[in-house]
C-alpha cells in the first residue's frame, strides 16, 4: 500500500501509460484515500480526468494498478463529491429584457424574450440533430464574447457564474447539453466539456 501511495504521489507513471495529457499525474487524496488528477505546472487538481485524456488508456491503467485501493466506502464517497471546477461552453441569445441588451453582434438588442427562445430552440434542434455543434453555432450566433472561442467559458467553480447557469452546468455530465436555461443575461444552451 505504501508503494502504491508513493507511486501515485510521485506521478512516476508516464503519459503514455496513464493516457493523461502532459504535466498531469495521478495522486492519492489523503482525506478520501482515492486517486485524483494533478497538473504539476499549474497546481490544478480535479477528480475528473482532465481535458485531452485518453480515457481508454486511463481506465486500463487504473484497473491494472490502482483499483484495489478503492474500498467500497471510499468509492461511494468519491462519487458523491462534486468536482471543484468544470468546463463548459455556451450559446447565449439575449433579448430586450436582458441585463445588458447589447452584444458584439448588435449594439442594441430589441427582440422579445419569446423571440430569443424561438431562436435558441432552432439552434438546439440543429445541434441535437447533428447538423451543427454548439461550438460551430456559437461562433456566429452567440451574443456572448466567448463566441470567438466557440462558446468556451474555460474552467469555473461554484459561485463564479449566475446561480441558474451554475446549477444547470454542474448538473450536466461531460458531453451533455442542457435545454434552454434562463438567467438575467438572457437564454443559454450549455454544454459541459470537462
Amino acid at each position: 500500500m505504501a508503494t502504491v501511495a508513493s507511486t501515485l504521489q510521485n506521478g512516476s507513471a508516464s503519459t503514455s501509460e496513464t493516457g493523461l495529457p502532459a504535466l498531469w499525474e495521478i495522486r492519492l487524496s489523503r482525506s478520501h484515500n482515492i486517486p485524483y488528477y494533478f497538473n504539476s505546472a499549474t497546481h490544478e487538481s480535479t477528480w475528473e480526468p482532465p481535458l485531452g485524456t485518453d480515457t481508454n488508456t486511463l481506465k486500463a491503467y487504473m484497473a491494472a494498478h490502482h483499483s484495489y485501493i478503492l474500498p467500497v466506502a471510499a468509492l461511494q464517497q468519491h462519487q458523491a463529491v462534486q468536482p471543484s471546477k468544470i468546463r463548459a461552453s455556451q450559446l447565449l441569445i439575449k433579448h430586450a429584457g436582458s441585463r445588458r441588451p447589447s452584444s458584439w453582434k448588435e449594439k442594441v438588442i430589441t427582440r422579445s424574450e419569446e423571440e430569443a427562445r424561438q431562436i435558441l430552440l432552432r439552434h438546439e434542434a440543429q445541434i441535437r440533430s447533428g447538423q451543427a455543434t454548439l461550438a460551430e453555432l456559437a461562433v456566429s450566433e452567440s451574443d456572448c464574447s466567448s463566441a470567438r472561442k466557440g462558446g468556451d467559458l474555460g474552467l469555473f467553480g461554484p459561485g463564479e457564474m449566475q446561480k441558474e447557469f451554475e446549477e444547470a452546468a454542474f448538473a450536466l455530465q461531460v458531453g451533455e447539453m442542457s435545454g434552454v436555461v434562463k438567467t438575467a443575461s438572457g437564454l443559454h444552451l450549455i454544454e459541459r466539456t470537462a
